[in-house]
Formats: structure tokens, sequence, C-alpha cells
């Protein structure tokens, strides 16, 4: 995601590797493809890292069928905070969308990790900060954007500059159901703002992946 999250994917890691002392509950679980599997039964009771794969977070409204994505987990991400500092049930849907490995840990093992590991606190609330900074992102967005500004949020969010090369990273092979649903729009829509930043020579478009060729021309729509 953005450079505070990025950094928080090594540092999320790196913690876990020092705590199995600590918390001898933990337990590694897999997720397949389609599943749903962080209702609030699960985070009513357990707490999760993201090792690896994408698990899509989102409401739908089922009148309309339209459907948000609220956070997509990847490799680095904790989920969930709220449910955590709270003790709420959030009626929140989840969809797995790539095979996905996770670490579980009980709720209170967690809670006595933010009061106990001075170093751990520091990153949960740090991961926790750049979590509403991107909710805050979200709804600025959906308020003042067009669709055709937000998928450039979207991609310019997601890339990285790797030996000199732009590479879009998470995003860059989700069906475009999924980046419509990142920003609160259709499939339709979202297809003829990509055709348009495929004409202007910003991205490639193959059948799975979506390729940033011009990562500058891309920054400077956003400053349009």
């Amino acid at each position: 995601m953005d450079k505070i999250h990025t950094n928080n994917y090594s540092l999320v890691l790196g913690e876990l590797n020092k705590l199995p002392p600590l918390v001898k509950n933990q337990r590694k679980v897999f997720f397949k493809k389609g599943e749903d599997p962080l209702n609030s039964l699960n985070t009513s009771k357990y707490f999760y890292f993201i090792l690896s794969g994408k698990i899509k977070i989102f409401q739908i409204d089922f009148n309309s069928s339209k459907e948000q994505t609220l956070y997509l987990l990847s490799r680095g991400d904790m989920f969930d905070a709220v449910s955590l500092l709270d003790g709420s049930q959030r009626e929140q849907l989840s969809e797995v969308l790539e095979d996905s490995e996770l670490i579980q840990m009980p709720i209170e093992d967690v809670k006595d990790m933010i009061l106990q590991d001075n170093n751990f606190r520091q990153l949960f609330y740090s991961y926790l900060a750049s979590q509403l900074k991107s909710m805050e992102d979200l709804a600025i967005s959906l308020s003042f954007y067009d669709v055709y500004q937000r998928v450039l949020q979207l991609f310019s969010k997601f890339t990285h500059i790797k030996d000199g090369k732009p590479v879009l990273t998470v995003i860059d092979n989700l069906k475009n159901e999924d980046i419509a649903s990142m920003v609160g729009t259709v499939r339709k829509v979202v297809n003829r703002s990509l055709q348009t930043l495929k004409k202007d020579g910003v991205i490639e478009l193959s059948r799975k992946k979506i390729q940033i060729t011009n990562f500058q021309k891309l920054l400077d729509k956003l400053d349009i």
C-alpha cells in the first residue's frame, strides 16, 4: 500500500518471529480461494496476521448488489483491530482471493502483547494509524473524485519502484470486478477507465495482469 504500510510488512513479520515464546496458543491456518474465513464469529475470538495470499474485506448492499471493498489484506496485514479493541462483532464479509496463510492468535493473547511488549505496542498502533488513514483516504476519494481519478489513485497507492521500474503489486492480477469494488463502482465503468489508461500509454493490459508502463504520466494525471 502506501510507504507506511509497506514498512509495516517487514516489521509485522519481523516481530512475529520473536513472538513464539510469548504466545503459546498461536497457530498457522490456511484458507482456500473463495472461502469466507474472517467472519464475526472468528474475529470475536481470534486476531490474524497475514503471511501470504490476499483476502478482501467488504460490505455489500443486497438491495442493489453494490459492493465496496474496505480492506485488501495481504502479506504483513493484521485483522481485526476494531474487534480486538472494542469487543464488537462487526458484520463484514470476507473473500479469499488467493490461497492464504495466516497466523491465528486468541484475542486475549494479543491484548496481553500490546500491554506487555513495548515494541509490539508501537507496531500495533502504527499499523492502526495507517488503517485509519486508509479509510480516511477512501472516504475522501469516494466523495470528491470521479472513477477515473479513483483508479489512478489506487494504482499510485500500489505501485512501487523496483530497479528503477514501476511495479504494480497486490492488485496487479485482480479481476476488474474486484478493482471496481475497491473504487466504489461497477466493472463496466472500471473497464472504460482501464481502456482510457491503456490508450494514454499509462498501463498495459493482459488477460490476468495489469502493468504500469509510464508511472510519471500516471502521477501527472493525478495532478490534473
